[in-house]
């Protein structure tokens, strides 16, 4: 009988680098080393050449269909949701700003790169075509104008290009990141800065964590207030989407259960069937939330100068940075690569490192945000209460059932 072929998650490919890496580092000779060292030099070079590729893609197909939907329902729900994501970040970043200095020594690691004593045997310069602030800037002029154009071929290449990348970072990005987390745990440990980062990391997961729980609770407490319903019982009516969200690691592949408990606390199937897929795309609270305060944790780890005016633009920035990045693993935080580079002067180390804490935390994320977007259609049923047609009984009669 041939055995099945076993799948393991990326999360779970993740922490296995992490620990080979950290073995490694014990009895890896120099050599050895030096050869991950030159792989990751390359890897790099490739991730920062995609990374305006990658906004490009994703953001600009993403505008153009929103804005096909033009309506004061869609208005609604956008500034909804870009305002949950950006109020999580700036929360984050208080909660963050005032309690991690007190558990994380500044200047513990120093600079990683001059930590590291595996240098790679060469490189290869693979200069991006452009920017990020000049590809956010073309992603927008793309998108808002295919929004009021009527004709498809435009659309239709924006739309093939983002299959491109997604492509890209399907297969071959995401599989070789396992190998450049390796890479990098391996560097620490032979500089013998692993122990410092993983110590320091253990201590802010708890509190990223009650960021998550404070969050959600905040939301449905305002969404309580504006539908005059109890905010613990729609949080507890949405557990199943959370914890669906915790196994699948996706909002995409989590909105029939998202859309049927919406609609059991009370949504109507119009709206819910609006805004359930579309917050699946733009609403990311929990991703924004935690790519702050890791981003927050590393600075202060590393003794670089920050202040509220910084993370003020970076936070408004990855509400619009991370759009449609639910559809690839890890996306949030590889579309919010260039902005750590740009804004915050993250070096490549410091990006391979904040992966590498995201995607261990990323289930956390993803159930905050898809059980977020259950707040959004409550508010938004409330303001536009949307009558049920027939086709729209029956749709989600059959994803009740499921």
């Amino acid at each position: 009988m041939a055995l099945k072929k076993i799948k393991i998650n990326l999360l779970v490919k993740i922490l296995i680098a992490i620990g080979l890496g950290i073995l490694a580092g014990q009895f890896f000779p120099i050599w050895l080393g030096r050869c991950f060292a030159t792989f990751n030099a390359i890897f790099s070079q490739f991730l920062g050449f995609i990374i305006p590729l990658l906004i490009i893609g994703f953001v600009a197909p993403a505008i153009a269909e929103i804005g096909n939907q033009a309506g004061k329902m869609l208005l609604l729900t956008a500034a909804l949701a870009y305002l949950s994501t950006t109020l999580a970040g700036f929360m984050s970043f208080w909660v963050g700003d005032s309690t991690f200095p007190y558990l994380i020594h500044p200047r513990q690691l120093g600079e990683l790169e001059k930590g590291h004593d595996l240098l790679p045997f060469f490189n290869i310069e693979m200069p991006p075509i452009m920017g990020v602030m000049s590809a956010l800037v073309l992603a927008f002029l793309l998108g808002i104008t295919l929004a009021y154009m009527k004709g498809d071929t435009m659309k239709s290449l924006l739309n093939e290009f983002r299959e491109i990348i997604s492509m890209s970072i399907g297969k071959v990005i995401i599989p070789l990141l396992p190998l450049y987390i390796f890479g990098i745990f391996l560097n620490m440990t032979v500089s013998g800065e692993v122990a410092t980062v993983l110590s320091a990391f253990a201590k802010i997961i708890l509190i990223i964590f009650a960021m998550h729980i404070f969050l959600l609770l905040f939301q449905y407490a305002i969404a309580g207030i504006v539908a005059k319903k109890n905010p613990l019982k729609m949080l507890y009516t949405m557990l199943p989407a959370y914890f669906t969200a915790l196994g699948t690691q996706s909002s995409a592949a989590t909105i029939p259960v998202t859309l049927r408990q919406a609609v059991k606390m009370g949504v109507s199937e119009g709206v819910a069937g609006f805004v359930i897929p579309l917050c699946a795309t733009i609403h990311m609270s929990g991703s924004c939330m935690k790519i702050v305060a890791c981003a927050l944790a590393l600075m202060i780890m590393e003794g670089i100068p920050y202040d509220a005016q910084m993370f003020s633009g970076f936070i408004c920035m990855i509400g619009i940075s991370i759009i449609a990045a639910p559809g690839v693993p890890g996306g949030a935080i590889m579309a919010s690569l260039g902005l750590l580079a740009s804004i915050l002067h993250f070096t490549e180390a410091d990006q391979a490192l904040m992966i590498a804490l995201y995607i261990a935390m990323d289930s956390f994320g993803t159930a905050c945000n898809v059980t977020g977007d259950g707040f959004i259609a409550v508010i938004v049923n409330r303001i536009f209460p949307t009558p049920s047609t027939p086709s729209d009984q029956e749709a989600t009669a059959t994803i009740l059932e499921s």
